[in-house]
């Protein structure tokens, strides 16, 4: 497969074959990891920094999340490791501590048949001695986030001198999030003849700076904009009225739609609290994460949204980070981005490494210039649909219904309940006149379903709207500050 490669720092653009892993002259060790992952053809990014990494350059690369970017450095980073020598030889940095999870299970992946190498992720939010433990016992590659790997630096429980290779994932959000001294602060403390590697989803002259700095002669590596979202993702988007409609168009989307599992994502952390609140009301099964929301409450969530047992994630940008669930089958934009890198990131949490996924965009007359920004910077095709009238919603649901009907029959094993239709064809009623019958029940329990959700929400809406009317007039007639 042949897809457009733009190699930045020669300012050229060609097309580069997608290769076989065999291809790569990577060890058998990691080749039948691999081949357990699935992994068949190597991606872009892939292709072109992997060979880089192995011939010790290093490289400045331009690269969304979803397009194989663990990979293209972990793969490398395994190979170049001592692995009789029980010091740290590979140091991960990233913004968040999600992503510092992910990262590791994504390596560890490949170290599956490595049997002397390990890796360690290092964050905080988890007990600091937990860590001070595995590293005493001697670990070969760290992936940590800035703030506590100072923190083990500063008590000597860390030891970065014979570090070979230092990796700067997500570069422009550790800057964003005010990283860059802590940054420079753990490079001081690697040795000046290491090989530095450098992810970025853009390319802020800031991030050009520390490259300049750090690095001797980097690579640049880049995915030209038309190529810089996922092509498996289906993007589409509504304008809506105002926010109080976005509630409606969102569960009408996910009723018809009835995706295993979602993430819709808000500008703030007041909007998240609403739009769970919303749709728990109405009886999905949802939750949410913002930067309030403690780290051990985080990771419960996160687990049931991993296991399935919440169908529905709202977050904040800053809260997705590092989020890779890869059954995520459509992405939300319940208030548009603030700007366009955002966005990408945003929809590449669907359609992960090949899958199919869809990214609906909810816009209002005030945020449709930011979004036709966004179309020009993406240079894809996202297309304006019309919001769903009743009747055709009704339509969708009754073919929805339908196409289980034809799963089930298709799936067979239908004996116990053919014996209980028969009971009825044997007195005086017709199989059609069976299955007619069986379908409206069917009908008729979604749309009192509906109608349950409907009233509990009205419901919940008047109770809180009477509770906090009871408290400002109360607080009013008191005198009392809150």
């Amino acid at each position: 497969m042949l897809k457009w490669f733009d190699l930045g720092n020669k300012g050229l653009s060609f097309m580069m074959k997608n290769l076989k892993f065999e291809e790569l002259n990577l060890s058998k060790e990691i080749l039948k990891a691999i081949k357990d992952i699935g992994f068949e053809e190597t991606f872009p990014i892939q292709t072109e920094a992997i060979p880089l990494m192995l011939s010790g350059r290093d490289i400045v690369g331009q690269a969304m999340t979803g397009t194989g970017k663990t990979a293209a450095f972990g793969i490398p980073l395994i190979e170049k490791i001592d692995p009789l020598n029980r010091v740290v030889q590979a140091l991960v940095l990233c913004p968040t501590r999600e992503l510092a999870i992910q990262i590791s299970v994504e390596v560890n992946k490949f170290l599956k048949y490595k049997k002397y190498v390990s890796a360690l992720p290092v964050y905080g939010g988890q007990p600091i001695e937990r860590q001070i433990r595995t590293l005493k016992n001697g670990v070969q590659i760290i992936i940590g986030t800035p703030g506590r790997l100072l923190d083990h630096i500063n008590r000597k429980t860390l030891d970065l001198r014979n570090v070979k290779i230092v990796v700067l994932d997500e570069a422009d959000q550790m800057l964003d999030m005010g990283f860059r001294d802590d940054i420079e602060m753990i490079l001081q403390e690697t040795p000046r003849e290491r090989q530095t590697v450098l992810f970025s989803a853009t390319m802020p002259t800031e991030i050009l700076n520390l490259a300049k700095k750090y690095q001797i002669n980097p690579n640049n590596i880049k995915i030209s904009h038309g190529k810089i979202t996922v092509p498996t993702v289906e993007q589409v988007y509504f304008e809506v009225d105002s926010n109080k409609k976005k509630i409606e168009l969102l569960s009408c989307l996910i009723d018809i739609n009835n995706p295993r599992s979602s993430i819709v994502f808000c500008n703030t952390k007041r909007k998240v609290d609403d739009v769970v609140y919303r749709l728990s009301s109405r009886g999905y099964a949802v939750d949410g994460i913002h930067g309030d929301i403690s780290q051990p409450k985080r990771d419960r969530i996160m687990a049931k949204f991993r296991k399935g047992d919440a169908d529905i994630l709202v977050a904040t940008d800053v809260a997705a980070r590092g989020i890779d669930v890869p059954h995520v089958e459509a992405v939300f934009n319940f208030d548009i981005p603030q700007d366009e890198e955002s966005y990408v990131h945003r929809i590449g949490r669907t359609g992960r490494a090949g899958r199919g996924g869809k990214a609906f965009s909810f816009v209002t007359q005030r945020e449709l210039s930011d979004f036709k920004a966004i179309k020009r910077y993406i240079q894809a095709n996202i297309e304006l649909q019309q919001i769903p009238l009743p009747d055709q919603i009704e339509v969708l649901n009754n073919n929805k219904i339908l196409s289980e009907v034809k799963k089930i029959l298709q799936e067979g094993n239908l004996e116990k309940y053919t014996s209980k239709v028969q009971q009825f064809v044997a007195k005086e009623y017709t199989s059609l006149d069976v299955a007619a019958a069986l379908l409206k029940i069917v009908y008729n329990n979604n749309a009192k379903k509906n109608e349950t959700n409907l009233h509990n929400q009205e419901q919940n809406n008047f109770y809180r709207e009477h509770r906090f009317g009871r408290r400002k007039s109360f607080k009013a007639s008191s005198g009392l500050r809150y």
